[in-house]
């Protein structure tokens, strides 16, 4: 039976640790002789609900909001109590916690909607071995993607590998790293296996990454827009998409670009009357979580510390917003306040299904990552990318999830039955970084910071006449501005 010890702190680290030993029977505190301790660093994993959401009606939309991001905020204090040697009963509180928070949701949806009875089940948690790839496969970023034009999808990994050398490894250059103020100050990770040189890595982008579509038929023109670097500070820890009404509903910052009224509470009508730090007049919003230098800053503010996210805010080199076409034919306009999450914040506990960011660094973009921060050269940047989702369903401008609306075409650009093509947002970031082990996004804490939670996120606010303009550009072959 497995036997746990109290949680521990390792190195600056912040991962919680149970000791364990296998033995049968063995009912004791002390492991039998010839059969020592293992250490196993795990993380807590929950059911998301959010992702479960199928309907919710207006009259619940504030309580939901303020539902999900409570789950979050719960998840947060029991992943701290493991980390400060807390009890085995944590997750027995967090369940409690959980039962009720959701209760609270269901009834409110069920007031004007068909009751979610199932999400009453998803108040139970578990713990994780953060050394585990994230779901049931991780990402081989050795391998071509399915998609090269518009979905890098997860592609399997061995999971049944002896992971203790390079845990008890990690663990230890952890403890070094943190006591000599390296990057392993940062509570929560992330890990020295996180990382990995680029020029090791083998071309697999099987086309040139993120170009526009090529061939018969296809609509190959771009739009791009632009809308600087966030040289303003327009920084907060909301989310309007998933938990409007809420502040610090993200726990953790994101950088924004356009829209500058964007924050929990900016209904479709304050985006529409705001200014735009975009340079031909589109007040779409984007964002995405910051990029931080593990430096040890501990900035006290929400999103920021005191939810586990410590480093100095890096502003991006270049931002690239860019609208390209389908490779089965033409595109139609997005509507108006059409909302787009691309990626998961919470991929290393949900698993790999929604994940969809890309690290790479310039002069190496044939070489795309997954669930690795890449390693640049001397004089090469760090590079993000974020390919939304380019197929609509053609009613919705959001659904209860934030994913059903829309979804990915098939690698031959054909969108599913009843959806249609719209212009693929990309978004392309570019950061300079300290040579080494020195970066990682901000993230939920028990994310551990891990590069295969990266997301991006989009609220079409163009005006109508300029959403013309970007689909006849892209309609029509041209390169547009």
């Amino acid at each position: 039976m497995l036997v746990g010890a109290a949680a521990l702190l390792l190195g600056g680290g912040g991962l919680a640790a149970v000791a364990t030993t296998a033995l049968a029977g063995n009912s004791g505190p002390e492991p039998a002789a010839g059969h020592p301790h293992t250490i196993t660093a795990t993380t807590i994993s929950c059911p998301d609900v959010g992702d479960r959401l199928r309907e919710v009606p207006r009259s619940a939309q504030l309580q939901v909001s303020k539902g999900l991001s409570s789950l979050d905020r719960q998840v947060h204090d029991a992943y701290h109590k493991m980390m400060e040697g807390s009890s085995s009963t944590v997750l027995v509180r967090l369940k409690q916690q959980r039962q009720k928070t959701i209760g609270t949701m269901v009834t409110a949806i069920a007031k004007n909607a068909k009751r979610p009875s199932y999400l009453l089940k998803m108040s139970g948690c578990t713990t994780k071995p953060v050394d585990e790839a994230a779901g049931s496969g991780g990402y081989d970023s050795t391998k071509t993607t399915k998609n090269g034009w518009y979905q890098n999808q997860p592609q399997p990994q061995d999971q049944n590998q002896n992971q203790d050398p390079g845990q008890n490894q990690g663990q230890d250059q952890g403890q070094d790293q943190g006591q000599n103020g390296g990057q392993q100050g940062q509570p929560g990770g992330p890990s020295p296996d996180d990382f990995i040189d680029i020029t090791t890595v083998q071309p697999n982008a099987g086309t040139p990454p993120f170009a526009a579509p090529r061939g018969n038929g296809a609509s190959t023109g771009t739009f791009t827009t632009e809308c600087g670097r966030n040289e303003d500070g327009h920084f907060n820890s909301d989310n309007v998409i998933v938990t409007p009404g809420v502040s610090n509903g993200a726990h953790h910052t994101h950088d924004y670009v356009g829209n500058k009224a964007t924050d929990a509470f900016a209904n479709d009508q304050k985006l529409a009357q705001s200014d735009t730090t975009c340079t031909n007049g589109d007040q779409s919003t984007h964002y995405w979580p910051v990029l931080r230098k593990l430096d040890g800053n501990a900035e006290q503010k929400p999103g920021a510390a005191q939810d586990a996210n410590v480093g100095t805010t890096l502003t991006p080199a270049t931002v690239t917003l860019t609208f390209r076409g389908s490779q089965a034919g033409q595109v139609q306009a997005m509507p108006r306040f059409l909302r787009i999450i691309t990626g998961d914040a919470k991929a290393f506990t949900n698993g790999t299904k929604n994940a969809n960011a890309s690290w790479s660094c310039t002069g190496f973009e044939d070489r795309q990552l997954k669930d690795k921060y890449p390693l640049c050269p001397s004089g090469s940047q760090v590079v993000r990318t974020f390919a939304f989702q380019n197929c609509w369903d053609g009613r919705d401008i959001d659904s209860a999830n934030h994913r059903d609306h829309v979804t990915f075409s098939d690698q031959n650009g054909n969108c599913p039955n009843g959806f249609t093509a719209i212009p693929q947002l990309v978004q392309r970031i570019t950061y300079d970084v300290p040579q080494g082990n020195s970066f990682a996004v901000d993230s939920f804490p028990e994310q551990l910071h891990k590069p295969v939670t990266d997301h991006g996120d989009f609220i079409n606010v163009m005006p109508d006449n300029l959403m013309s303009k970007a689909v006849n550009c892209i309609n029509n072959g041209q390169e547009c501005k």
